[in-house]
């Protein structure tokens, strides 16, 4: 199959409170339809080696929004899909999950692939998300990298109830509300919630349509980490609001069902949308992985 990219056009929304410098960049990307309408989106040389990056849950692309040119500086391929239900992609034709995005996800991947230097990195849903995938086909990356991922099974007490926004008369009423969702879940210094963040959020839960996912809640990582062939290497906030206090049980489990954990690292004072509060301290994190794969 030959595929077709066209030039990526940045919602006007999103592109009024980006910088001109992350406008431009992010505008010099390539948008790839591909079959299901699953968007993705590609930046730097076919070539390079490729990052692929999924986005968390009720997000799309744009949770990578503060690490792409980053990457692409570095002498990567970044491609960020819209996952199947999210952004601008269809929902799956099976199921309404992380396990219904694995055959998708392969099937256009292998459209995509340009050569065997791969890494596949996930942030939140996303990173259960690819040890979903690799745990069922093993041979799509070199190289795993999870983000913030849930699936353990081990909820903190601490957590805040999220609210919803939906059914609220007015949109500053639904601005409160999503200014808590953010603060209750994705960043941990209020500092942190600037417009993009909050435009950015915006955007994105207004079209998810896989709000009944639950596999995040249960240890399904437990199973399929086991069956992960390639290295894994693991990131999260120090604040990760899914695990707050709770962390050092995650890095234990992840060591007993992980044969290939190569590295656990912690981004101090950080959230769970850690490549966003802190990308400079992502990247460094990151960077430090990238040098041992």
């Amino acid at each position: 199959m030959t595929l077709h990219p066209q030039p990526l056009q940045l919602n006007a929304q999103l592109q009024s409170v980006l910088s001109s410098e992350a406008a431009e960049f992010l505008a010099t990307g390539q948008r790839y339809e591909l079959p299901g309408r699953m968007i993705w989106h590609a930046w730097g040389s076919d070539a390079a080696p490729t990052i692929v990056l999924l986005h968390g849950g009720s997000g799309s692309w744009t949770h990578w929004i503060r690490n792409i040119q980053p990457l692409v500086a570095e002498g990567y391929r970044v491609l960020a899909v819209d996952l199947p239900g999210f952004g601008d992609s269809d929902v799956p034709a099976n199921g309404g999950d992380a396990d219904a995005l694995v055959e998708p996800l392969h099937a256009a991947w292998q459209l995509l692939r340009q050569h065997d230097n791969n890494i596949l990195m996930g942030f939140s849903f996303g990173g259960m998300t690819a040890a979903l995938w690799l745990a069922q086909y093993p041979q799509d990356a070199q190289a795993l990298v999870m983000v913030g991922a849930p699936g353990f099974g081990l909820a903190s007490p601490k957590r805040i109830p999220l609210k919803g926004w939906r059914h609220l008369a007015t949109e500053s009423l639904q601005a409160q509300a999503h200014r808590h969702n953010l603060m209750g879940l994705m960043l941990h210094d209020e500092a942190n919630l600037d417009e993009v963040a909050m435009r950015l959020h915006v955007l994105n839960v207004v079209r998810d349509r896989m709000t009944r996912r639950r596999l995040s809640s249960t240890p399904v990582l437990v199973e399929a980490m086991p069956k992960i062939k390639c290295p894994v290497h693991v990131i999260y906030g120090e604040f990760d609001a899914f695990y707050l206090d709770r962390l050092p049980e995650v890095e234990t489990m992840f060591k007993q069902v992980t044969p290939n954990l190569v590295l656990w690292q912690l981004v101090k004072g950080m959230g769970h949308w850690v490549q966003y509060e802190n990308p400079t301290g992502f990247h460094r994190a990151l960077k430090h992985t990238l040098s041992l794969v």
